[in-house]
């Protein structure tokens, strides 16, 4: 019960968050203007390189506000901030809308890299220790699941569900990001970034406030358990 208040105290407090506006794009021109993002990106917005984030179906608030963000120098990278240099308003509300309108895949079950002492070990111990022991990759998942809904309220770790909803669809008035079907590697490094204070454009900077909090091993859980949302 008091994990579930911790979920919903947080939850209230973003209600009242005040959304961010922006002209509504056209996904027509938005496709066209596009077609640079596609290296990166992909075509429809599934990148196939897991630290490219995917932008399909993301919602055009989100996206729209981290394109100013990285114009205006709030959220810095590279190859990114050069980019959107370049968009007029139009553009980044017409872009935004185009990814919106396209859907999100599905990703496979990843699968955890052995442990370097399992290659001096004979093939027939590695296997029986195999058989027996649970699978580590859902356990991990289940770690994250857990974490994800309820959070941990002894450390003061808010839980996602309070702003990113059950199904990691995210809320778009508000401008907090689906997450839902996202590359574990790519979430990983965004919570990594956000914990180090290294990416800090985000309300009230409360993903460093929660991030910070948080192990190695649960943002590594939290993340798998995203990528596995549908």
């Amino acid at each position: 019960m008091k994990k579930k208040l911790l979920a919903f105290s947080i939850a209230l407090i973003f209600t009242g968050a005040a959304p961010i506006l922006h002209a509504e794009g056209n996904v027509n021109a938005g496709k066209e203007k596009a077609a640079s993002c596609a290296s990166c990106h992909g075509e429809n917005g599934n990148s196939q390189v897991s630290t490219f984030p995917k932008l399909a179906q993301q919602h055009s608030s989100y996206l729209y506000q981290q394109l100013k963000a990285f114009k205006g120098g709030a959220r810095k990278d590279p190859m990114m901030s050069a980019m959107a240099m370049a968009l007029s308003d139009e553009d980044m509300a017409d872009i935004s809308e185009y990814y919106e309108d396209q859907k999100v895949s599905e990703n496979k079950l990843p699968v955890l890299d052995a442990d370097d002492d399992e290659d001096e070990k004979p093939a027939e111990a590695v296997a029986e220790k195999a058989a027996d022991a649970p699978d580590p990759m859902q356990t991990l998942i289940a770690q994250g699941s857990d974490l994800y809904r309820n959070g941990d309220l002894k450390r003061q770790v808010s839980a996602c569900i309070a702003c990113h909803g059950p199904l990691g669809e995210g809320n778009k008035p508000a401008s907090f990001p689906a997450l839902r079907s996202q590359h574990a590697d790519y979430l990983i490094k965004a919570l990594k970034d956000f914990k180090s204070g290294a990416r800090s454009n985000n309300p009230e900077n409360m993903m460093h406030m929660i991030a910070k909090k948080m192990s190695d091993e649960e943002i590594k859980a939290v993340a798998y358990r995203i990528s596995m949302m549908k």
